[in-house]
């Protein structure tokens, strides 16, 4: 390869030095290819020289990426620790009540980066006193993020054994959930089983962060599909009971949202029109992101429940206007 690459600058080199050489009339031909060999070979005499100057480019190219690597690896350490140390002290300045405060709201940034970086700080320190400060806040922030894992962790098992008795109703005697239930009256005491526990304030986002976790195991196992249809159901009851004083066809089952979605809407046999059902779902939906925190599980369940109705919707009129059924 390299040989070919040299070849080609000495032939553009040798046409650049002649370029009327072709159609020349006082240089015979013999004179011209001789002409042109010396230059060739004068080329490759210093073919070495050329060598290093190139590898002398290439290793002067990399040397200057590596740099600029190194350099914005740098830049971002040193970010990193500006910030560790604006929230150390801050940690400091910190009452007690503040303090759980700033550990909740930080709670993913401690992690070893941060717990070096205390000790590093611990270590300049010039007295006793401020090295005891330090050992101090360590101590304090330890026990408020151990408190807060414990919580989590209690929660997660409150809402693992919240969603537990609301499944026991359609479990079967091998312990297995089938779908549809072999038994209507099992959904119906499930449905009872979510009404009582919205009562007293059990479905709350760690429910539906136990119920997503679940649904989505058992879709990413593949061999319980009864239990990923009955989740499925569970999130469906729930934003059903949160929506059905609000909007349309909230408070029915999803099997029963065509007869009523067709009794209810105009091109139908209803009085409502697509275009305002339609309406009321955006505004609904418009009022979920606004009274809902942002990303949470209660916000994605209730607005993906209204879509579905949407979707539904949309459905239902497409095939009776196929039908020739006027909107």
């Amino acid at each position: 390869m390299r040989m070919n690459a040299f070849s080609i600058s000495a032939s553009a080199y040798t046409h650049s030095s002649f370029p009327n050489s072709h159609s020349s009339s006082h240089l015979q031909q013999p004179q011209h290819a001789l002409l042109q060999n010396r230059k060739i070979q004068n080329l490759c005499n210093h073919g070495p020289s050329l060598k290093k100057l190139t590898l002398f480019n290439l290793n002067s190219r990399r040397r200057t990426t590596f740099i600029c690597a190194a350099k914005g690896e740098a830049e971002e350490a040193f970010k990193k620790t500006v910030e560790l140390d604006r929230l150390i002290d801050m940690l400091r300045d910190a009452n007690p009540r503040e303090l759980q405060k700033l550990v909740g709201e930080n709670i993913l940034a401690f992690n070893p980066n941060f717990w070096t970086r205390l000790a590093a700080r611990s270590d300049t320190c010039k007295s006793e006193d401020d090295k005891k400060d330090y050992e101090e806040l360590a101590t304090s922030v330890m026990s408020v993020v151990d408190l807060m894992v414990l919580k989590t962790k209690e929660r997660i098992e409150s809402a693992t054994d919240v969603l537990k008795g609301i499944l026991k109703p359609v479990v079967n005697d091998e312990g297995e959930i089938p779908w549809p239930p072999r038994d209507p009256q099992a959904l119906t005491l499930m449905e009872m089983e979510i009404n009582q526990r919205g009562q007293v304030g059990q479905l709350d986002e760690g429910f539906l962060a136990e119920v997503s976790a679940q649904q989505r195991q058992a879709k990413e196992d593949g061999d319980k599909p009864g239990l990923e249809a009955m989740l499925q159901k569970v999130l469906q009851l729930y934003a059903s009971k949160s929506l059905s004083k609000r909007s349309y066809a909230m408070k029915a089952p999803e099997q029963e949202w065509n007869g009523i979605l067709i009794k209810g809407l105009t091109i139908g046999a209803g009085d409502v029109s697509p275009e305002e059902l339609y309406a009321v779902l955006k505004k609904r939906r418009e009022r979920i992101l606004i009274r809902t925190e942002g990303g949470s599980y209660q916000q994605r369940i209730l607005t993906e429940y209204l879509k579905g109705i949407e979707t539904r919707a949309h459905e239902i009129v497409q095939v009776l206007q196929s039908q020739g059924k006027p909107q």
